[in-house]
């Protein structure tokens, strides 16, 4: 069993994100559900998540470093997909919360499927998990569902024996889980059918009566960087940047763009960079808007403390 890790820095297109969500609504219109066959339908289960090439890094790789997270890849162009996802689901839900499905469609998030090509991954259903920021193959195809749950049976009883499993995650340890809050719930739920609105006020809920929550505080980061992002033109907001690397509004928004990409220690390093260059107003708001960006990463992320000091050193 090999691992490596699996942290999505290539160009996350946000037009793919809003496919996806688009997709997702299709779905729902046309009144498709779980027990439709369908490999792309997580029929509102708190277990099973869908994930796109924008919201990866969060809902999968930060997401792993407590619970594990299996990756369904799969199209709707794929018989065998529609065979194993429900299969996947199932267990998803009897495991109640000890590892989480994440879903990605690779038609309409490109960023991963080029991921997966780069991995040497010929074909779909693929199966992988990660943990702890490290992704481990897991199945390529479909297979019967007692053959799924032996696969994962070892899985878990490896990652266990090796210690890599976070305290109290696998199945074993599903009965001891917690019950879910249910505006976190709602909250992500929200965020995986791109409800910027519905997921900030359930956000917003958490924080009225838990103000240093940092699940609902960097999800509510998250949610305003997408909505500033999603009226952007990248192309236009690109160029103002190169040509303009003392203008403090320019050099936000391509931030912006950059840790929607995934190119989180880019943006940081970008807004450090203005708060040299410039001074008064200009260097207020390049300070006041990285600060604003280490909140949608964990407060513990090595590279939040790294851009910290590196903040500290070009202030003083």
């Amino acid at each position: 069993m090999t691992s490596s890790d699996f942290s999505l820095h290539g160009a996350i297109d946000l037009g793919a994100r809003r496919a996806a969500a688009q997709k997702q609504q299709q779905r729902a219109d046309s009144g498709s559900s779980g027990s439709s066959g369908s490999s792309g339908d997580s029929g509102g289960s708190p277990h099973v998540i869908d994930v796109t090439d924008a919201t990866f890094n969060t809902e999968v790789v930060d997401r792993s470093r407590s619970v594990p997270v299996l990756i369904d890849f799969w199209a709707d162009w794929c018989e065998p997909c529609k065979q194993l996802g429900p299969i996947l689901e199932k267990l998803a839900g009897e495991a109640a919360g000890s590892w989480v499905l994440a879903k990605v469609d690779i038609d309409a998030n490109p960023a991963l499927a080029q991921q997966l090509s780069r991995m040497g991954v010929q074909g779909i259903p693929f199966v992988a998990a990660v943990v702890a920021g490290q992704m481990l193959p897991v199945l390529n195809g479909a297979a019967p569902e007692s053959q799924v749950r032996q696969v994962l049976d070892q899985l878990f009883a490896a990652l266990r024996e090796q210690g890599l499993l976070p305290e109290g995650a696998g199945p074993e340890a599903a009965a001891e889980q917690p019950a879910a809050d249910p505006l976190e719930i709602e909250a992500e739920a929200a965020l995986q059918r791109g409800d910027l609105d519905a997921a900030g006020a359930a956000f917003g809920r958490i924080l009225e009566t838990s103000p240093n929550d940092p699940f609902a505080k960097s999800g509510l980061a998250l949610v305003e960087l997408q909505r500033r992002a999603q009226s952007y033109d990248p192309a236009a907001v690109r160029k103002d940047a190169a040509e303009r690397p003392g203008d403090a509004a320019a050099q936000v928004k391509a931030a912006d763009l950059e840790l929607i990409e995934g190119r989180v220690e880019e943006a940081f390093d970008r807004l450090i960079g203005a708060v040299r260059r410039t001074s008064g107003d200009e260097r207020d708001t390049a300070r006041k808007h990285l600060v604003a960006l280490f909140e949608v990463l964990p407060p513990d992320d090595p590279r939040v403390g790294h851009a910290r000091r590196k903040l500290a050193s070009a202030l003083f």
